[in-house]
């Protein structure tokens, strides 16, 4: 009796975790045990130029993640689709402050900067369609590379805890468009990390070297403080030998840089969009919401590097 009381009461098993984390995930407990804040504003960027890979999804998943784990987050959505400024519920016509004002117009990043309604402690700046001129606009002023950086470093609410407080942001997450331009270029220079969505399947990992050799370049010449922190495989199918053997290539590479959780393909993930939300909000059990926030945890947990 024992034995199978034991047995029943083994938390270890996959079942027993799912089951768990469902009840944990209906009842919002999995969001209230919150996940240490870091020490200094994390500025991460979302990058790949290969589109379809999930990129935006992770994006705006993963903030809302952290933000129900109790963090302070910036999202700066940086392509002129502004699909994230779609899925977190923020306004982005023409006429919106947003990243354009931003980059070409020489406004402080503190004016554009909108509060999300849906998620306490997310705040976003848009994306319009303006932004789409910006990049020939940019080819002519000085330092153009590092106009997000000087941005996000002005703002009063980025920096260390000594710095400004308990008011920081402790995550700025800059969703990059699905190339290798001038805006990317801006981000790269910007950041201290580099977060990388990878689909598991075979043609995401050859566009990966492209933006590893862009990487490199910008380490060596720009900014030698970028590296490549997290990698997150998407839309992974279980069943199927591909994304598994992916799924080895990439760890086997990488790393730790590499996260555990791996987020399934869900329709809930596709469908949240459409109604202006994530799907943290959209439907909060769902198979990919809860893989979202336990990546989200994994990031704050592992913490930024040294």
């Amino acid at each position: 009796m024992a034995d199978q009381q034991e047995t029943f009461h083994d938390q270890a098993t996959p079942l027993a975790q799912a089951a768990q984390h469902s009840v944990l995930a209906r009842s919002g407990g999995l969001r209230r045990q919150g996940a240490p804040r870091p020490n200094a504003t994390r500025v991460m960027v979302v990058a790949n130029q290969k589109g379809g890979v999930g990129k935006t999804t992770s994006t705006v998943n993963v903030a809302a993640g952290l933000s129900q784990l109790g963090q302070k987050v910036l999202v700066i959505d940086l392509d002129p689709q502004g699909n994230a400024s779609t899925a977190l519920g923020v306004a982005h016509h023409r006429g919106v402050p947003s990243t354009y004002d931003m980059l070409v117009e020489g406004q402080p990043l503190v004016d554009v900067v909108t509060e999300c309604a849906d998620l306490p402690g997310l705040w976003v700046v848009p994306a319009t369609i303006d932004l789409a001129g910006a990049e020939i606009e940019l080819v002519s002023v000085v330092a153009r590379e590092q106009r997000l950086a000087r941005a996000i470093n002005a703002h009063p609410l980025v920096g260390t805890a000594e710095e400004v407080g308990d008011d920081r942001f402790d995550y700025v997450l800059v969703d990059c468009p699905p190339s290798l331009g001038l805006l990317t270029l801006n981000a790269l220079v910007a950041g201290q990390e580099m977060f990388i969505p990878i689909q598991a399947e075979y043609y995401a990992l050859e566009g990966l070297g492209q933006l590893l050799e862009t990487v490199e370049m910008v380490r060596q010449h720009l900014n030698p403080q970028l590296i490549v922190s997290t990698i997150l495989l998407t839309m992974y199918d279980a069943r199927t030998r591909l994304a598994a053997g992916v799924a080895d290539e990439v760890r086997s590479h990488f790393g730790d840089q590499v996260l555990k959780t791996a987020v399934p393909r869900s329709v809930r993930v596709s469908e949240a969009p459409s109604y202006g939300q994530t799907v943290m909000t959209y439907d909060p059990a769902s198979a990919g919401a809860l893989s979202y926030l336990e990546a989200a945890r994994e990031i704050a947990s592992k913490g930024a590097p040294a």
